[in-house]
């Protein structure tokens, strides 16, 4: 670990590379950096993996990206402390290309629920610097719309969602929610439904783990 805006977990990559792809894991509310650092051994060894800890502190061990609280008309969020951990992530990453030398062409986000939306809130808005994103059982904030960057920025953006169709947390209707919207713009979009709640199982995670490989195949890492 080193001194950088956010607190995080680091997977060297296990295979020789001068500048390696880096792939970073972004929890979801409530978790910490140590969650989806479980999953690194199961990701190409390709990748400089980096799992961060969001900023906002709820309890020992347990941080958020923004304050959410679920209502029966949906979740409400604090807006203003979204946007700071995007501009947060923004910051991040180029500073982590920097201190890790990482390849500035290969950089990936993998999300899972508010770390999903964070992961679409930057790549939507910022595609030059996010090479592809897996947005896993979470959603699009709508005051991320009217950020989005352009079209011809976004043109063939590799996305990847996967939802459950038992998620009570965030149910199925985000996921599809979030195709919809993303099957309006020129990206690449892949989406997947599993018989899962909110969660990350072995079906889904095999294929984001086949899915990631196939974008550093493609770009010949």
């Amino acid at each position: 670990m080193t001194t950088l805006p956010l607190i995080h977990l680091v997977r060297q990559p296990l295979s020789q590379a001068s500048h390696p792809p880096l792939l970073l894991l972004l929890h979801g509310v409530g978790s910490n950096e140590h969650d989806l650092f479980e999953l690194a051994p199961l990701l190409d060894k390709r990748f400089l993996i980096l799992s961060l800890r969001a900023p906002n502190t709820l309890s020992q061990g347990s941080y958020a990206w923004f304050d959410v609280t679920f209502t029966p008309q949906g979740p409400l969020i604090d807006p203003q402390q979204a946007e700071q951990s995007r501009q947060l992530l923004i910051d991040f990453i180029g500073q982590a290309i920097t201190t890790y030398g990482a390849n500035p062409g290969q950089v990936y986000l993998m999300g899972f629920s508010q770390g999903a939306i964070m992961s679409a809130s930057v790549a939507l808005t910022r595609p030059a610097l996010v090479a592809g994103a897996v947005l896993m059982s979470g959603r699009i904030l709508p005051e991320i719309q009217p950020m989005m960057a352009p079209n011809e920025q976004l043109k063939d953006l590799p996305v990847l969602v996967v939802h459950g169709t038992r998620d009570t947390v965030l149910p199925i209707h985000n996921g599809r929610d979030s195709r919809d919207l993303l099957a309006g713009l020129p990206i690449k979009l892949t989406y997947r439904e599993y018989a899962m709640g909110h969660e990350v199982s072995q079906e889904s995670l095999a294929d984001v783990t086949r899915w990631l490989s196939e974008r550093l195949d493609q770009a010949g890492v």
